[in-house]
C-alpha cells in the first residue's frame, strides 16, 4: 500500500526575510518553556521561588545548547574538522542530549553554590520538566528525520503522518524517537503522580528515580537506532546510560542505609 511517502514535512517552519525559523529550534523552544513552567510551579514546595529557577534557567539554557552541540561535535570531529562552517548549524540537527545534561547540571551546581540553594531540590524540581522537555523535543528529530533505526518492511501501526516522516533514503525506518518521546514522557506521568503521594520521599529521589528511569529507556532505544555516536564498538549513549542507572540505585541506597533526610 501506498503511503505517499514522498511528502516530508519542510524543516523550515516560518521564514521572515533572510531569516528561517526551524521546526527544530520550535520543539527545544516549546518542551523548555513547559519543562520551565512546571519547575516554577514546584518550586514553593521547596521554599524556592519562580525567580530561582527561571534565573537558573537564563544560565543554563544556552549553555545546555551549546553542551548539546559540543558533545556531538567532538565524537564527529573528523566530519566538522573537514566542514568547521557546519559546527554551530544545530537547527540541521545532530546535537546529543547527555552534552546539555552535563552542561546543564555543571551549571546547576554553580547557580546552587551562589545562591545556597540545596542543589538536590533544585534537581528534583527540574527533572518532570526535563522529561517533559526531552518527550517534545524528539519531535524535532522527527521533522528532521534523523534519530531513527533500521530500515523496516512497513509502519502500519502508525499514523500515516509518521509513516510518510519516516520515509528515508527510500525505506520505512524504525521511529526511535517516537520510542523515546514516549518513554520519556511516561516517567513525567509516574513523577507527576506519584512524587507528592509516596511517604518518606527524600531529598534527591526523584532526581534519581530520572536517572534510572531515562538511564533504562535510552539504553533500549538507543539500541535500536542507526546513527549513534560510538566510542570504538561501545555506543556511546549506551555506556552512559548504564551508568546513569548504577548511579541513580547507588544514590538511593546510600541515602536509605544512611539513613539522610
Amino acid at each position: 500500500m501506498n503511503y505517499f511517502p514522498n511528502l516530508a514535512i519542510n524543516k523550515i517552519a516560518l521564514e521572515l526575510g533572510p531569516f528561517s525559523i526551524h521546526w527544530y529550534a520550535i520543539f527545544i523552544v516549546a518542551g523548555a518553556a513547559l519543562g520551565v513552567w512546571l519547575a516554577c510551579k514546584e518550586a514553593p514546595r521547596r521554599g524556592l521561588t519562580a525567580d530561582d529557577v527561571i534565573d537558573y534557567i537564563l544560565w543554563a539554557f544556552p549553555i545546555a545548547l551549546i553542551g548539546v552541540r559540543a558533545y556531538y561535535v567532538a565524537f564527529e570531529w573528523g566530519y566538522y574538522s573537514q566542514h568547521p562552517g557546519e559546527i554551530i548549524a544545530l537547527w540541521d540537527g545532530g546535537g546529543a542530549i547527555y552534552g546539555g545534561l552535563i552542561a546543564g547540571a555543571i551549571v546547576l551546581f554553580i547557580f546552587s553554590y551562589y545562591r545556597m540553594i540545596n542543589p538536590l531540590d533544585l534537581l528534583d524540581i527540574s527533572v518532570p520538566g526535563v522529561l517533559m522537555g526531552q518527550a517534545v523535543g524528539r519531535w524535532g528529530n522527527f521533522i528532521n528525520q534523523e534519530a531513527y533505526g533500521e530500515a523496516v518492511s512497513n509502519l502500519n501501526y502508525l499514523p500515516s503522518f509518521i509513516r510518510e516522516q519516516m520515509f528515508i533514503d527510500g525505506a520505512y525506518r524504525v521511529p526511535t524517537f517516537l520510542y523515546e518521546s514516549i518513554g520519556t514522557f511516561t516517567g513525567f506521568l509516574i513523577i507527576m503522580i506519584f512524587r507528592h503521594r509516596l511517604p518518606g520521599l527524600k531529598r534527591g529521589e526523584i532526581f534519581a528515580f530520572y536517572l534510572i528511569w531515562y538511564g533504562l529507556v535510552r539504553f533500549i532505544v538507543e539500541g535500536m537506532r542507526t546513527d549513534s555516536l560510538m566510542l570504538g564498538a561501545l555506543r556511546i549513549s549506551q555506556i552512559f546510560s548504564a551508568l546513569m542507572v548504577i548511579a541513580g540505585i547507588a544514590f538511593i541506597l546510600i541515602r536509605r542505609l544512611k539513613k539522610f533526610d
